[in-house]
């Protein structure tokens, strides 16, 4: 009786809040345990764990958020099932049980007694469109759990010569596995040289050059059809600004081409906040002129707190709010993928800078640093971010930056007030569990493969 009541108040307090009750958000308090936990919310403790990547059960870290979700529908395998037919039974897609029982790919095999989610409670929200940046090399059990929940797969990428050839990368594992869970696959093309480097000479050669801009469109065409992607990102930053111009008509050709074949344009914007934003990452990403050539654009909307910048959030809730208000007045929200950070920093006080170098850290991680070092986790409610500090082994403080079920719900909430189309995450790179656990109780994932 007294979990009920608990529990009973618990969602009154929720709905009150947050307008919803599709998940619940638990942050824990000095000596609570997954199993109390799990009690108190009337579910299991090993969901739990999964659903928030928790390494260390006995090992929660006070101010620690995670994420609750409650099963509406619920299976046990039988000999003979399988997820298609399982889905069937049920009127769902395989992709929709893949996102509702985390661990479980494409290739697993079902067990007698294995119990399956088949719906959460709660209505989604909407419908909304993910596109996910991942570089050749990620880790495939990563890739395989973030999949189900997205519309792209965007892979990094191409860069080109001089002469117009492309510079290769080993991509065509990732475009199968993307078409196994019915992602798009994207390819990238930027100013990335043979050494790894963007090049803005290399970037204003391919805008002033006509005949070297058509031969690397013609090239990278070749490549899409061969290997079977669905659409190109085209990613130049830190542009000239007398190559403003220019780079909006490279932009003209690339379309013009690509919709010749089928395939669709998604262009990456500096995350500007007026028109007349003066700096190099800014001047030549004209919002209207691109927003009004592209098919959808990527805000990157991350990156205030960065390597060798100061200790902050990476992606404040404020400041991104900035970037949404204004370019919604010059691109449609529907053409909006909204960037989302995947990953924090761990930097080392006092800040010098031009000395200071922060290490990137994935969010589970970030979690984990706090049980080792026994810090508790606080939350800006400005920047909608968690953040902690701790002592070194050398005995120097350390502060950390991060992103948690919390500032992704942040997040998500300013994108349904603003109706942008989705969200595009740099990068999927790292696990974050508790990510994909909120989508999958909030969202219908569109799908286009």
């Amino acid at each position: 009786m007294i979990a009920q009541e608990w529990r009973k108040n618990h969602k009154v307090l929720k709905e009150t809040r947050k307008g919803d009750y599709t998940v619940e958000i638990h942050v824990v308090q000095s000596g609570e345990t997954i199993w109390s936990i799990a009690q108190q919310y009337g579910e299991s403790a090993q969901r739990i764990i999964q659903h928030n990547d928790v390494t260390n059960p006995r090992g929660l870290v006070p101010g620690q958020a995670l994420i609750i979700l409650h099963p509406e529908t619920v299976y046990t395998v039988r000999w003979g099932d399988t997820l298609r037919s399982i889905a069937q039974r049920y009127g769902v897609s395989v992709v929709e049980l893949l996102q509702n029982n985390p661990g479980i790919t494409i290739s697993s095999s079902l067990y007698p007694g294995q119990t399956i989610v088949i719906a959460y409670q709660g209505e989604k929200r909407r419908e909304i469109s993910v596109n996910g940046y991942a570089y050749p090399y990620i880790n495939r059990n990563v890739l395989q759990w973030a999949l189900p929940f997205l519309t792209d797969l965007t892979i990094f990428g191409y860069g080109f010569t001089l002469n117009g050839d492309l510079i290769p990368i080993d991509d065509q594992p990732l475009i199968n596995l993307a078409y196994q869970y019915q992602a798009a696959p994207i390819l990238l093309l930027s100013s990335i040289t043979e050494d790894g480097n963007f090049s803005g000479e290399r970037a204003s050669r391919l805008f002033q050059d006509q005949e070297l801009q058509n031969k690397v469109i013609d090239n990278v065409i070749d490549v899409m059809v061969e290997k079977g992607y669905m659409g190109i990102d085209v990613d130049f930053e830190y542009i000239e600004p007398q190559d403003s111009q220019a780079y909006v008509d490279f932009l003209k050709n690339v379309v013009a081409k690509m919709h010749e074949f089928g395939f669709s344009v998604n262009t990456d914007l500096a995350p500007k906040t007026s028109t007349g934003q003066k700096g190099l990452l800014y001047e030549s990403h004209n919002y209207a002129a691109i927003g009004a050539v592209s098919d959808t654009v990527l805000l990157m909307t991350y990156e205030w707190g960065y390597t060798y910048g100061p200790p902050m959030a990476v992606a404040p809730l404020n400041q991104v709010e900035d970037v949404v208000r204004y370019a919604v007045t010059q691109i449609p929200p529907q053409k909006i993928y909204m960037g989302i950070p995947n990953y924090g920093y761990d930097w080392i006080l006092p800040y010098e800078r031009g000395i200071t170098r922060a290490t990137t850290i994935g969010n589970a991680y970030a979690v984990e640093i706090a049980a080792r070092n026994h810090a508790e986790i606080q939350f800006d409610e400005t920047a909608q971010s968690p953040h902690f500090t701790y002592q070194g082994p050398a005995g120097r403080t350390h502060v950390v930056w991060f992103e948690d079920v919390r500032s992704i719900q942040a997040k998500y909430d300013l994108m349904d007030r603003y109706s942008l189309m989705g969200a595009g995450y740099w990068n999927i790179m790292r696990p974050f569990a508790q990510n994909w656990a909120f989508l999958s109780g909030a969202y219908q994932i569109r799908k286009r493969v």
